[in-house]
């Protein structure tokens, strides 16, 4: 089988960086507690199981055992790919369990380890299945009517943005609000360990700007603009590898469907089903409306157009959106995501929610620079 360009590579890859965060978290008191890494292989059995833990090991493994197969039957390395990729799994959390033994705040556990082999084995046979199926072939042939070759890159930040909408926003579609934190965290990694002066620590301190506090909330109409542009840089991200324009059109509903679910799933998850509906406000709803038709009008556009615009409103967006401050509801939300049972999303949903935006411009960057062909003579 020759060799044939597919996403679920660098898909797989996100998702193992995405394993070692969530399994190495919080990353402090690195130390030898006395125990060998391989010990937990050995330890007794435990005697309490929760349903939460048993479930989170296995489904949080399969999507990786899945995406490794299918990137492997794509890249015709082994005769049996799924077996490498259950194999390879495997290994991965191996290794990130027997690291948890030098990290008090974790446990390294076998049974953990077995779980997680297993959702790599269901996840694999899945992808095996719908091989045999002529599943994959399918999408071969969707993916080579609907994109462009070189649509790999576009299709990977596609396939995350959903993952980067489930973590809770202060804007909803709100991605990116980053700066903040990181000028508080940059604060504390240069303060000084002691009260003695030194100078140049003191000096790169004073560079930096103080992280923004009590700032004024957004306007309606700002809220709005945010919404908007934030369901209009997905789509005109896909407009840049769909050349056709019905699909393009096709292809911005889509966005709006998917932005609306997701989002209803995180507000669900964060506060309760009761309360699914809650980020779903009067601004919300009129900026979901003015993005889609901006969106229907922008799908006409031709595809370095596309890229110039989405680079202004990224620009605007990111300047909007770290202007906004944190309602305390938004923190408590966060709190329960980071300290709560979310802790085991917190490395996904956080990372991606913050780096979307940054990743998703670069793209456009690279796009510009690339030469025109024929396909993308089409608008």
């Amino acid at each position: 089988m020759p060799t044939r360009k597919t996403a679920a590579l660098p898909l797989a890859s996100l998702y193992a960086l995405t394993i070692a965060y969530a399994s190495l978290y919080p990353f402090a008191d690195w130390r030898d507690q006395g125990n060998a890494p391989w010990a937990f292989l050995f330890a007794p059995w435990p005697k309490y199981w929760t349903g939460f833990d048993v479930g989170i090991n296995i489904l949080g493994y399969a999507p990786f055992g899945a995406l490794l197969a299918v990137a492997l039957f794509r890249r015709a390395v082994t005769a049996r790919p799924w077996v490498l990729a259950i194999a390879i799994v495997a290994v991965v959390s191996l290794l990130m369990e027997g690291l948890q033994a030098y990290l008090p705040a974790r446990v390294a556990s076998r049974e953990d380890w077995l779980l997680n082999s297993l959702g790599a084995g269901l996840g694999a046979g899945a992808a095996l299945l719908l091989e045999r199926a002529g599943a994959l072939e399918r999408w071969n042939l969707i993916r080579r009517r609907w994109f462009v070759p070189d649509a790999g890159g576009a299709l990977v930040l596609l396939a995350v943005w959903p993952v980067a909408l489930l973590f809770p926003t202060a804007v909803p579609f709100g991605l990116g609000q980053v700066w903040g934190r990181l000028l508080t965290n940059l604060h504390e990694l240069l303060r000084p360990p002691t009260d003695a002066e030194q100078p140049l620590l003191d000096f790169l301190i004073q560079l930096l700007p103080l992280a923004p506090v009590g700032q004024t909330p957004l306007s309606p109409a700002t809220e709005l603009g945010c919404v908007a542009i934030g369901v209009v840089l997905p789509s005109l991200l896909g407009y840049c590898v769909i050349p056709a324009w019905h699909r393009r059109v096709l292809f911005g509903l889509a966005v709006l469907v998917m932005a609306v679910g997701v989002s209803t799933l995180s507000s669900a998850l964060s506060w309760g089903p009761s309360h699914a509906w809650a980020w779903f406000t009067d601004v919300a709803q009129v900026g979901l409306v003015v993005g889609g038709l901006v969106a229907f009008v922008l799908s006409a556009v031709p595809w370095r157009t596309g890229c110039a615009i989405a680079l202004v409103a990224m620009g605007a967006y990111l300047s909007l959106l770290n202007q906004a401050p944190e309602s305390p509801y938004f923190a408590q939300t966060l709190q329960t995501w980071e300290q709560g049972s979310f802790i085991r999303f917190n490395g996904l949903a956080q990372w991606c929610g913050w780096l979307w935006p940054f990743a998703a411009g670069i793209y456009f960057v690279l796009r510009l620079g690339q030469r025109g062909s024929k396909i993308y003579n089409a608008p």
